[in-house]
C-alpha cells in the first residue's frame, strides 16, 4: 500500500502563526541511538492569528512527556506533528523526546556523520528534532545546553557556560528553526580571528576531522576576504563573537548558513593544492562567501515561507557572484555562470520541471531548492540593478536592511523598497517572479539612409499549469560595431516592455554589426539570423567579452548542427577563427580557455529539439569528437605553442592568473593528446605537483585509451583521501566511451569504496552517467536501468538525494519513441515502489506528466 497522497500547500492559503515564541531552551542528552531532547519554549498568542488552535510540528520522534506552566498534558499526536489545548494567554510549553540519530539516513533532523552529531534542519528538519512550530516565519531567541562525552559540542551564537560534559550556547538574535544547528564530535579547529570594521575582534574557527587541518588555510582566508568584503561593499558588519564552520562528510547539499556555524559538506570547504582542482578551489572561496553573506540575506532578514525561498537564495547567490567577480575575472565569471545556467536553468525551465521563481504550490518543498529558485533567482536580481542603476541600487539595499532587519519578508517587501527609492512601478517586473519559462527574444532588423532600426519580439512557451504569458520587462545592453571593429554605438541599455518593440539608432555611416545583450543581460534565448562570417568576425572584434564568447559558441554550435543534421564535414571558418582567438595575447588565458569549450551533449541536443529535429545522442557525441580531431589537426603547433608559453613555474597559488594559464594548458594538452597519442599527458601526469594538473592529464590519457596504468596509480596514491576518490570515481564514467559508460558505472557500484549512503560518492558515479548524455541515453537503455535500479535502493535511505537525481529523466520527451519508452518503464517502475517518498514521488510525478 502506497501513503495517502500528500497534501500540495498554495501560497494563497498563508496565514500568520497562531502563536509567536518568545524564547526557546533546548538540552540535549546525546547518544547515538536514544538521544533526548528536552525543549523549554515560552508561547504568545499572535495578535494577527486568525485562530488560536495550537499545533507544532514533530515527525519520528517519540514524546516522552509534554508540560503546560509546570503540568503534565496529554496532546494528540500524530506521524506529523500534535496538538493540545492551551490557554488563551502566554504559556511555557516543556516536552521531552527521544530520537535516534543513528539510524537517520537521510541526514535531515539530528543524525551521525563518521560518528559526528550533526543537524541539518532546512528546509523542515528541526520537526525531527523537538516538536516546534517549523515555519520561517515564527523566529525567537534560542538558549542551547548539550550533554554528552564529545570532546567538542558546538551550536548558534555565543558560547555560555563549559563544564565537564556540557556546554551551553546562548544566540541572540532571532532566528527560525531552519536555522538551528548542532555539530557534537571528535574535532580539531583552523582558527582565525576578524577585526569589524567598528573594531571587534571576532574569532573563528573551521572544525574538521582529526586529520585534515592541513585543508583550512585557504577556507579561512576566504572567510576573511568575504567578512572584508561584505563590509566594504554592503555596509554588513558580522554581529556575533564567534563564528564557527564545520566540515562534514555526509551532507546532501553544499553547506548552510545557520547562524554562527555554517555546516559544510567536506568537498565545499576542505582544499589543499594536492588533492583540489583550481575549480574546486574558486567552488570553495564562492561557498564560503555565500554562507556568510547569508548572514545579513537570509539569517537577519530571512523569507516569510518556503515559497519565498528565492527572496534569500537569489539575493546570495547574485551577491556571491559579485564577490567572486571582484576577486578574480568578472568576465570569465559571467561566462560561467551563463554556462551553468544554460546548462541547469534553461533545461529545467523548458521541461516537465518548470516552475516560477517563486512558486505558487508545492508538496514537498525539498524538491524546489533548484536552479530556478537560485541561479534564475538570482539573474532577476541582476537585472533589477541594470534596471534601476548603481545608484538606486545602492540606497535600496540599504533601506532594505534598515527596514527589515529582524524581519521575514516576501518578494513584495523586496520589490517594494525599490519603488519607494526610485517611484518606478515595478508591477510588470513581478511577472518574473510569477512566471515559469524562458523568454524567447527575436530580433529582425533593417537599415535605411542611416538609420538602424532593430525589432524586437518577445515569447514564452507554454510551461506547466501556466499557458498563457505576458509580457516582460526585458533589459537588453547593446553595442553597435563598424565593419572594421570599431565600436560606432557604445553599450547603451534598451528597456523593452511590449510583446513587440523597435528602437532605432541614427547617424550612422553604414550599416553596423549588432552585439545584443552584452554581459547576458536578461536569462532569454536569443534568435537572430547570422551568418557565420558575422560570428567570427565578433568573435574578433567584439569589445564585450561575453558577446565575444558568445559568438565563439555560436559558431561551434552552428557548425556542430550542420554536422549532425547534414552530415557536413567540420567548418574551416569555425576552426580557423578559433585558432586566431587562442594566438590574440592580448586576450586573458582563462577567456580563451572558455572560448575554446564547445557546446555541451546536452546544449546541442535542446538546439536540435528547439528547431523541431529529435536529438540523437550518439550522433552528436560523433560530431563533438569529429570537431575535437579536427581541431587539434588544425591547431596542432598553435596547442603546443600555448602549451610551453604558459606554463606556470611559480609556486601553487588558486589565483585567477594561474588558474587561467593553467586552464589554457590543459586545453592545449588535450588537443596535443589527440596528435601524440597521450606522450605529453603521461609527462604532465608524471611530473604533477598539483591536483590539477594530475587530474587533467589522467583524462587526457583515458581520452586516449591509455589511462588503465594512470588509474590504478592515482587509487594507489589517493586511496586514504575520500573527496579524491570521489574524482576517481566520477573521471573514470566522464571518460568511458558511450556503449561502455553504464558499465563503467556498474562495476564502480561494486567497488569497495563506493556507498549510496554518502551523497557525494552517489553523484560521483551515478551522476557522471547521468551528466554523460551518449553513455546515459545509450540506445540499450542500459544507463536508465542502472540510475532507476540505484534511485530505488536510495529513497528509503536519503529522498532528497533521490529525487534530486530524478531530474535526469527530465528531457525524456525529446528524444526518439524507444528512448522514450525505455525512460518511461523505469520512470513507472520507480513510482510504483510501495512507500516511495513523497520527494521522489512528486518529482517522478511531475516528469511523466509532461
Amino acid at each position: 500500500m502506497k501513503d495517502a497522497a500528500p497534501q500540495t500547500i498554495h501560497l494563497v492559503d498563508y496565514t500568520p502563526p497562531n502563536w509567536l515564541v518568545k524564547g526557546v531552551h533546548l538540552t540535549f542528552r546525546l547518544d547515538p541511538t536514544r538521544t533526548r531532547v528536552l525543549s523549554r519554549i515560552t508561547f504568545a498568542p499572535n495578535p494577527e492569528a486568525t485562530s488560536r488552535v495550537f499545533t507544532l510540528d514533530g515527525e519520528k520522534m517519540t514524546l516522552i512527556r509534554a508540560r503546560i506552566d509546570g503540568a503534565d498534558v496529554a496532546p494528540l499526536v500524530t506521524e506529523t506533528g500534535l496538538t493540545c489545548d492551551v490557554p488563551d494567554r502566554e504559556f511555557v510549553w516543556e516536552a521531552e523526546v527521544e530520537i535516534n540519530p543513528s539510524a537517520n539516513t537521510a541526514l535531515e533532523g539530528l543524525y551521525m556523520s563518521s560518528g559526528m552529531y550533526c543537524t541539518q534542519c532546512e528546509a523542515e528538519g528541526f520537526r525531527k528534532i523537538t516538536y516546534y512550530p517549523d515555519r520561517p516565519d515564527v523566529m525567537a531567541v534560542f538558549d542551547v545546553r548539550i550533554e554528552g562525552g564529545e570532546p567538542v559540542m558546538l551550536s548558534n551564537g555565543n558560547p555560555g557556560k563549559v563544564g565537564d560534559g556540557f556546554a551551553e550556547w546562548h544566540d541572540p538574535w532571532p532566528k527560525p528553526a531552519y536555522l538551528f544547528a548542532l555539530v557534537a564530535g571528535r574535532l580539531v579547529n583552523h582558527p582565525g580571528s576578524f577585526t569589524t570594521m567598528s573594531g571587534r575582534e571576532v574569532e573563528l574557527n573551521i572544525w574538521v576531522r582529526p586529520g585534515d587541518e592541513g585543508k583550512c588555510a585557504f577556507g579561512m582566508e576566504a572567510l576573511k576576504a568575504s567578512m572584508q568584503w561584505d563590509e566594504t561593499e554592503y555596509g554588513r558588519e558580522y554581529d556575533l563573537d564567534l563564528f564557527n564552520i564545520v566540515a562534514v562528510d555526509d551532507f546532501n547539499m553544499g553547506a548552510m548558513e545557520n547562524k554562527g556555524l555554517n555546516i559544510f559538506n567536506s568537498s565545499c570547504v576542505l582544499a589543499s593544492p594536492e588533492t583540489s582542482t583550481d575549480a574546486n578551489f574558486e567552488r570553495i572561496e564562492a561557498i564560503i562567501a555565500h554562507e556568510y553573506f547569508h548572514n545579513w540575506t537570509g539569517n537577519r532578514i530571512t523569507c516569510r515561507d518556503w515559497f519565498q525561498l528565492c527572496l534569500k537564495e537569489g539575493l546570495t547567490v547574485f551577491r556571491d557572484a559579485q564577490f567572486t567577480s571582484d576577486l578574480r575575472s568578472a568576465p570569465v565569471k559571467r561566462i560561467e555562470d551563463v554556462i551553468a545556467l544554460r546548462a541547469r536553468q534553461f533545461r529545467e525551465d523548458n521541461g516537465p520541471l518548470a516552475h516560477p521563481v517563486r512558486p505558487a504550490s508545492f508538496v514537498e518543498i525539498n524538491n524546489f531548492y533548484t536552479a530556478t529558485v537560485y541561479e534564475k533567482g538570482a539573474e532577476l536580481i541582476g537585472m533589477l540593478k541594470t534596471l534601476v542603476g548603481d545608484d538606486a541600487w545602492s540606497k535600496a539595499l540599504t533601506l532594505y536592511f534598515d527596514r527589515h532587519d529582524g524581519q521575514a519578508c516576501t518578494i513584495e517587501d523586496w520589490l517594494r523598497v525599490f519603488e519607494d527609492v526610485t517611484g518606478r512601478d515595478l508591477a510588470q517586473f513581478k511577472r518574473w517572479y510569477e512566471e515559469a519559462g524562458t523568454p524567447r527574444l527575436s530580433v529582425t532588423e533593417e537599415y535605411d539612409g542611416g538609420t538602424y532600426t532593430l525589432h524586437f519580439k518577445q515569447e514564452t512557451p507554454p510551461t506547466p499549469g501556466q499557458p498563457e504569458k505576458a509580457p516582460r520587462v526585458i533589459p537588453i545592453k547593446l553595442g553597435l560595431l563598424a565593419d572594421n571593429g570599431d565600436e560606432v554605438v557604445q553599450t547603451r541599455l534598451l528597456e523593452m516592455t511590449e510583446a513587440e518593440q523597435s528602437f532605432e539608432f541614427t547617424g550612422l555611416a553604414a550599416r553596423p554589426i549588432p552585439s545584443i545583450l552584452r554581459e547576458f543581460s536578461a536569462p532569454v534565448i536569443l534568435t537572430r539570423e547570422a551568418s557565420n562570417a558575422e560570428r567570427a568576425f565578433l568573435l574578433a572584434h567584439d569589445t564585450d567579452p561575453f558577446n565575444k564568447w558568445e559568438a565563439g559558441r555560436a559558431l561551434a554550435r552552428a557548425c556542430l548542427v550542420d554536422m549532425i543534421r547534414n552530415g557536413a564535414a567540420p567548418d574551416i571558418a569555425y576552426l580557423e577563427a578559433s585558432q586566431a582567438m587562442a594566438r590574440d595575447e592580448t586576450l586573458d588565458p582563462a577567456f580563451r580557455a572558455l572560448a575554446l569549450g564547445l557546446p555541451s551533449q546536452d546544449d546541442l541536443a535542446q538546439a536540435i529539439h528547439e528547431t523541431g529535429g529529435t536529438p540523437d545522442p550518439q550522433a552528436i557525441w560523433d560530431a563533438l569528437e569529429a570537431v575535437k580531431e579536427a581541431r587539434a589537426e588544425v591547431m596542432e603547433q598553435t596547442a603546443r605553442d600555448l602549451y610551453a608559453a604558459h606554463q606556470v613555474t611559480e609556486s601553487y597559488k588558486p589565483d585567477a592568473a594561474q588558474s587561467g594559464a593553467r586552464a589554457l594548458t590543459n586545453t592545449a594538452l588535450a588537443m596535443i593528446t589527440r596528435r601524440d597519442g597521450g606522450a605529453a599527458a603521461q609527462a604532465q601526469y608524471d611530473a604533477a605537483d598539483n591536483m590539477t594538473q594530475q587530474l587533467a592529464a589522467l583524462g587526457c590519457l583515458l581520452q586516449a585509451g591509455r589511462g588503465g596504468d594512470a588509474v590504478l596509480a592515482f587509487y594507489d596514491q589517493w586511496q586514504d583521501d575520500r573527496l579524491v576518490i570521489d574524482k576517481w570515481f566520477s573521471l573514470q564514467v566522464a571518460y568511458a566511451d558511450p556503449a561502455e559508460a553504464a558499465g563503467v558505472a556498474g562495476e564502480l557500484t561494486q567497488h569497495p569504496d563506493f556507498t549510496m549512503k554518502n551523497p557525494n560518492r552517489f553523484r560521483a558515479t551515478l551522476g557522471a552517467l547521468a551528466g554523460s548524455p551518449a553513455g546515459f541515453h545509450h540506445a540499450s537503455g542500459k544507463g536508465y536501468k542502472l540510475l532507476a535500479d540505484w534511485l530505488i535502493q536510495l529513497d528509503p535511505l536519503n529522498p532528497q538525494t533521490t529525487a534530486r537525481m530524478c531530474s535526469a529523466f527530465e528531457t525524456w520527451r525529446r528524444y526518439d519513441t524507444a528512448r522514450q519508452s525505455l525512460i518511461e518503464a523505469q520512470l513507472r517502475r520507480i513510482v510504483e515502489q510501495p512507500k516511495l517518498s513523497r520527494d521522489t514521488a512528486e518529482m517522478v510525478g511531475r516528469i511523466l506528466k509532461s
